[in-house]
């Protein structure tokens, strides 16, 4: 059977080089072949590629390296053929995107640059000194804008990417023909399959907490809108989220046609004049205000100032002693652990169907025991059917304690696929390879009409497919 893999939407996977031309041109001293070690010897400055609009250079796919290793990947793992085929790709995929019009929100871009450049600091100590040194720039601006450059082909790449196989869906008859192809010794097997149940137990803060929370937001509401005072400074020196707090409150552009925020934000974003202030507003992170700095279209740039109450160490009591009250009334057979859910956990997302856990991947109860979360895992891999675990000590999203009691309401041990119990992951598979399919046929069909170069250096590379053809 034809091996089943995801869609690769990632960095670092590469599924084939995209070669039409030689460029005879280019200088012949080191061949980047898959037996050669790679990294050694490596030209700086050499055309390596023309791909319609697109120039790749040798020291892009040394950029190449220094991303897999700023994202803690293993150098080792991938070739400088397989890192040249993947930019090929890339390029091939952002040149095609700009030919149709998708268009990438700079905002958006540089939000996320310095997302990863806080994530890239941390990983040495809060240095940018040595973030800089890592990626050689005498600046952090120079470095900040070609992390830009190298962001906005990757979002082209994958936004086009995502128009080829976005429409793209199976029927049942074709999953039960996918399925009936696969030769029965080839069929694949799944791994022991819980469905799992919670109840969660969130300590609260106090009605006078909050009360503190919303009368700080209005008085900086008022001190802004009547004072002239600076929302940007405002947020700098007392929001609670440190995603936004450094820019001012700044967060991603807001698009109506794609909200990505919780609706509580959304609604009251949406609701606001430009240049107006929100009143204080709770979501599931904390309480809100919004500043609606300006509305272009369907997009909205907002700040916010987020302030998370503070729970007090008599709450936490009060919440633990909860659950392990709940966990002895289960044990004891007052109250069943469905129950239990409806009447007395806090996650609104599973208390009214009794506590069952949905798995997002499959949207089905199962989850693979080797896939949950690794504090989960603990707790409930020696779980019987329906015995209860301990106490789980978790964090919710903005970091405050909640409590979690767990339970294993069914079991599925390792087994080979069986069509009616695993349609649905038998289903993501069919869709998968529909998807691999047309990505082929989409490549296949715009190589032939993209003007592309590949340098000489390459063309002992071992690659998928023999693009030499096109010559």
């Amino acid at each position: 059977m034809k091996h089943i893999i995801a869609i690769c939407l990632t960095l670092f996977v590469a599924n084939g080089i995209l070669a039409q031309e030689i460029i005879d041109e280019t200088p012949k001293a080191n061949k980047a072949t898959d037996t050669v070690k790679p990294f050694t010897n490596i030209k700086v400055d050499g055309v390596s590629a023309v791909i319609g609009d697109y120039i790749i250079l040798e020291s892009d796919i040394d950029k190449t390296l220094l991303q897999l290793k700023a994202q803690g990947g293993d150098p080792n793992a991938f070739s400088r053929c397989q890192l040249f085929g993947k930019l090929l790709e890339d390029k091939l995929y952002a040149h095609h995107a700009i030919q149709d019009s998708i268009v990438i929100n700079d905002a958006e871009v540089r939000s996320y640059v310095s997302q990863q450049l806080e994530e890239i600091k941390q990983r040495v100590g809060g240095d940018m000194q040595q973030v800089l040194e890592f990626y050689k720039k005498e600046d952090e601006q120079s470095l900040r804008d070609e992390m830009f450059e190298i962001n906005k082909s990757n979002k082209l790449a994958l936004e086009m990417q995502r128009k080829i196989v976005d429409e793209i869906e199976v029927t049942p008859e074709e999953v039960r023909q996918f399925f009936n192809k696969i030769p029965k010794e080839q069929r694949p097997t799944f791994g022991t399959e819980l469905e799992v149940a919670q109840i969660v137990i969130k300590p609260e803060p106090t009605q006078e907490e909050i009360d503190r929370v919303i009368a700080k937001l209005s008085s900086i509401k008022k001190d802004v809108e009547e004072n002239g005072a600076n929302f940007k400074s405002k947020a700098l020196f007392n929001s609670d989220d440190p995603g936004s707090k450094k820019s001012g409150g700044a967060l991603p552009p807001m698009n109506r046609a794609k909200p990505r925020m919780v609706k509580e934000f959304r609604e009251v974003a949406f609701s606001l004049q430009e240049g107006e202030i929100s009143e204080p507003f709770k979501s599931p992170y904390g309480y809100h205000i919004i500043w609606l700095e300006k509305i272009r279209g369907q997009e909205y740039d907002v700040r916010h100032i987020l302030m998370i109450p503070e729970v007090a160490e008599s709450s936490i009591k009060e919440a633990n002693d909860k659950i392990l009250e709940t966990k002895k009334n289960i044990e004891e057979g007052t109250i069943t652990f469905a129950e239990a859910a409806r009447e007395v956990s806090d996650e609104i997302e599973t208390k009214f169907q009794g506590g069952q856990l949905i798995n997002p991947a499959t949207q089905d109860y199962n989850f693979e025991l080797t896939k949950i979360d690794t504090e989960i895992y603990v707790k409930i891999q020696d779980l019987e059917n329906n015995t209860i675990s301990d106490v789980l000590v978790d964090r919710d999203e903005v970091g405050n304690v909640l409590f979690k009691i767990l339970t294993v309401t069914n079991r599925i041990d390792e087994h080979e696929a069986n069509y009616s119990r695993d349609y649905l992951k038998i289903k993501e598979l069919a869709l998968n390879e529909k998807r691999l399919d047309a990505i082929g046929k989409w490549q296949e069909e715009k190589i032939l009409d993209t003007y592309i170069k590949v340098s000489t250096d390459y063309k002992n590379c071992k690659f998928t497919n023999d693009w030499s053809k096109n010559n």
